[in-house]
């Protein structure tokens, strides 16, 4: 028996504010969380685009004092305007690349067999990168030359495959330029802030005109808990990724995509 809309957007809120910001892929999960919880529609879909905004206001707030230093400073700081720079010209392919290609991506990708896939596929690429990644030269955003920031920008595009990982695709393109592990962690959060602010606001507008009160009540339920959840997460990740590195999260990535599979396989054969 289905969950009630608010248990279930309780859930939802809870899985993508604790995968967000892990190379695990939020949307994968939430695709397969919702066929779990036999939570598929139209509006399932724009529910779990816009509730990633709930946790990308986590890195807004826990970063707020750089953020707002940026602002302030940007006309007499190179830093600052190195800063910008640079999570600007990574945002830019997603703008170009997401526009033309959203629409079928929506239609086509999203399924529980396509996450499952790039899950597994995703892990692996991780642990080669992980394995053979060039030496570090790069140690924070404001070090970036222009391409590589750009380069990075491409690499967050083959996200939107879901299940692929918005921040696993940008963290694995940072450290082949050459950029540490925790600054390809933290420009991931930074780079999250406009590409996601734009996909929600592209998403709610296509949906303008179908969203009743009901559905905005599920999409705040959603909101709050993905930001608090994030929270949590955020502030615990680049510590363990300085410890651990990126494996563990690779070989998660292998096992619920062969585990999903299997599922899948096993139900409908």
């Amino acid at each position: 028996m289905p969950l009630s809309d608010t248990v279930t957007a309780v859930i939802l809120g809870l899985v993508e504010g604790i995968t967000e910001f892990l190379p695990i892929s939020s949307t994968g999960h939430l695709i397969v969380a919702g066929d779990l919880l036999q939570f598929e529609s139209a509006f399932s879909r724009v529910f779990d685009v816009v509730i990633q905004l709930g946790a990308i206001l986590a890195v807004v707030w826990l970063y707020r004092t750089k953020l707002l230093h940026t602002v302030a400073t940007l006309r007499r700081d190179p830093q600052s305007r190195a800063f910008a720079r640079n999570v600007l010209l990574a945002f830019l392919p997603a703008v170009f690349i997401g526009l033309a290609a959203h629409g079928y991506i929506k239609k086509h990708l999203f399924s529980s067999r396509v996450v499952a896939i790039a899950w597994i596929v995703g892990g692996i690429a991780i642990l080669l990168v992980e394995k053979f990644r060039p030496a570090e030269r790069i140690r924070s955003t404001e070090e970036m030359p222009p391409k590589t920031a750009l380069a990075i920008g491409f690499w967050q595009c083959l996200a939107m495959v879901p299940g692929t990982s918005r921040s696993g695709a940008t963290i694995v393109g940072a450290m082949l330029s050459g950029v540490s592990r925790e600054a390809a962690t933290e420009f991931s959060f930074f780079l999250a802030i406009p590409t996601m602010v734009a996909a929600t606001v592209l998403d709610l507008w296509k949906a303008r005109h179908d969203l009743g009160s009901g559905e905005w009540n599920l999409i705040a339920i959603g909101f709050v808990i993905a930001f608090f959840s994030a929270l949590v997460v955020v502030r615990w990740l680049v510590g363990f990724v300085s410890r651990h590195g990126f494996a563990p999260f690779a070989w998660y990535r292998i096992a619920a995509g062969i585990l999903t599979l299997g599922v899948l396989y096993s139900a409908h054969g």
